[in-house]
């Protein structure tokens, strides 16, 4: 629905086209960022074509230029109007683009990045036009490919959902982690039932329809908060109908492609109703009021710019834009090849004082191709204990220490984690909260401690990995960093980790010398 000037005053609300000129440098302004940040555009574009998770991507830009277009009256009620301050918001999402590119933080890099154009366009049309078309602008955001976070606690409450209401039918269920067994066969919660997916495909769709069928806040927030907590609870009942499917049949049905079939069917199914629903309550034939007062001095309020004039403020706000979008990636640039470090990794000379043991377990971890990999099993106090280091230099999105591809063990692996903790121990003479982990797999039970090595520094948490190599990167000291996992059978917990304590105190200085006599070539 658009603004209209009220009876009387037409023309008077209205501005003239602006000019040739003006218009070819709001355009260059606004395309300027797909070619300096062309690395971005290129890895959200490449996720695009990898999941089917994002592959919507490819839409939004179409459907918000669609949304600027229903919208395209309000070039005419609201003059645009340079807005210099934004140019401040800019520079921060700039430098936070920056931080992202120097700790491999590609979501944040992707999102910085689309953030740019909302304030681009505030800085050039001016708070009431770039206001009027504020959904428009910030619906880019759904096409940064996010969500697969979500994925891990996703599995957990599919699986305790499915888990209960199975038991509450009256079957009995054996449960280890995310794998359960049924009298009649066996399951397995993987990333595909995780209904990543669907909650994905459901917040956008009802933000969109929220902003296309309410007028009212409060009913725009409660179906987005619905179009996030349906499809969680679809995808439990989904996971528990299909088990149910396959129970009843003999294991016949629901097991193969008709597995998936059944899911969208019922998710398409619940999103049909869940918009049924809410169109009782739709507002989007209600109209605004006419803007009176703007009609009478909009005149006034005319661009400097219309016709053939264009006001150096404007120049100076578009060259802003400009230089603000290029300054990072040049800087990115140069840090980049400051940072390279073209040295090979050798990891041989882990001298562990130890003696050797035989393998224990087929258990590897499930982590992107590292530049070295060092792996030993040793006799620790009578029991073994199976040391991983993984090392990498020279980061990218193939080869990355944090990285959400990165698990103790594949979806699809024979190892599956069935609890983790969090344990304080002292490496090297630096405390360190690393994680425990309970991993179940043909061998039977075994403990891993894992953590990691960035920069000098241990941590078990990828938040803190990813500030210490930003902060390594940007002190051009290189982003050398490697994972540590350390493996011990558990048939008895506590003997187990008795003897991964004692390892960790008796060899941590020599891995620790290890690991930055690497960062030192």
């Amino acid at each position: 629905m658009f603004l209209k000037p009220p009876p009387g005053v037409v023309g008077a609300a209205t501005v003239p086209p602006l000019s040739r000129a003006a218009t070819a440098l709001l355009v260059l302004a606004l395309l300027a960022p797909f070619a300096l940040y062309f690395g971005t555009v290129r890895s959200i574009v490449s996720i695009w074509n990898s999941s089917e998770t994002f592959a919507h991507g490819y839409v939004i830009l179409p459907i918000s230029l669609w949304l600027m277009w229903r919208r395209r009256e309000n070039f005419s009620l609201y003059p645009p109007t340079p807005y210099p301050p934004a140019l401040v918001l800019l520079a921060v999402l700039g430098a936070g683009w920056l931080a992202a590119q120097l700790g491999e933080v590609q979501v944040v890099s992707q999102y910085t990045f689309v953030a740019m154009f909302p304030v681009a366009a505030l800085a050039l049309f001016g708070p009431r036009l770039a206001g009027s078309l504020a959904f428009p602008l910030l619906f880019l955001l759904f096409a940064v490919p996010f969500g697969e976070v979500f994925v891990g606690p996703l599995i957990q409450f599919t699986a305790d959902f499915t888990v209960a209401a199975v038991r509450a039918t009256g079957i009995p269920v054996l449960r280890s982690g995310t794998r359960f067994e049924l009298p009649t066969g066996n399951w397995s919660v993987v990333e595909a039932c995780s209904g990543v997916r669907y909650l994905i495909s459901s917040i956008t769709l009802g933000c969109l329809y929220a902003y296309l069928t309410y007028r009212s806040t409060v009913r725009r927030a409660l179906f987005i908060g619905l179009s996030v907590l349906v499809p969680i609870v679809a995808n439990g009942l989904r996971a528990y109908m299909i088990v149910m499917i396959g129970h009843l049949s003999g294991m016949e049905l629901a097991t193969g492609v008709d597995h998936i079939i059944y899911g969208w069917l019922f998710f398409g199914l619940v999103m049909f109703v869940m918009f049924w629903i809410g169109s009782f309550w739709r507002e989007d034939t209600e109209g605004p009021k006419a803007p009176a007062a703007r009609a009478v001095d909009g005149a006034a309020r005319m661009p400097a710019f219309a016709g053939s004039a264009m006001p150096p403020r404007f120049a100076a706000t578009v060259a802003g834009v400009l230089l603000l979008c290029a300054a990072w990636p040049v800087a990115a640039l140069v840090g980049e090849r400051l940072n390279h470090n073209p040295a090979q990794v050798e990891l041989a000379g882990l001298n562990v004082m130890l003696p050797p043991a035989p393998e224990f377990a087929s258990w590897r971890p499930d982590y992107l191709e590292p530049d070295a990999r060092f792996h030993r099993v040793y006799l620790q106090d009578g029991q073994p204990v199976g040391l991983t280091v993984l090392y990498y230099r020279n980061q990218d999105r193939d080869k990355s220490l944090i990285s959400s591809l990165n698990r103790l063990a594949g979806y699809k692996d024979t190892w599956h984690e069935v609890d983790s903790a969090t344990r304080s121990v002292t490496l090297a003479g630096q405390p360190l909260a690393l994680r425990e982990s309970m991993m179940s797999g043909p061998q039977g039970p075994i403990m891993v401690w894992s953590f990691k090595w960035i920069g000098g520094h241990y941590t078990a948490s990828d938040y803190a990995g990813k500030l210490w190599q930003a902060a390594s990167k940007a002190m051009l000291r290189g982003d050398d960093g490697a994972a540590v996992l350390l493996a011990a059978p558990a048939d008895n917990p506590a003997q187990a980790r008795a003897a991964l304590q004692r390892f960790v105190a008796t060899q941590g200085a020599v891995l620790d010398g290890a690991l930055n006599a690497q960062r030192a070539r």
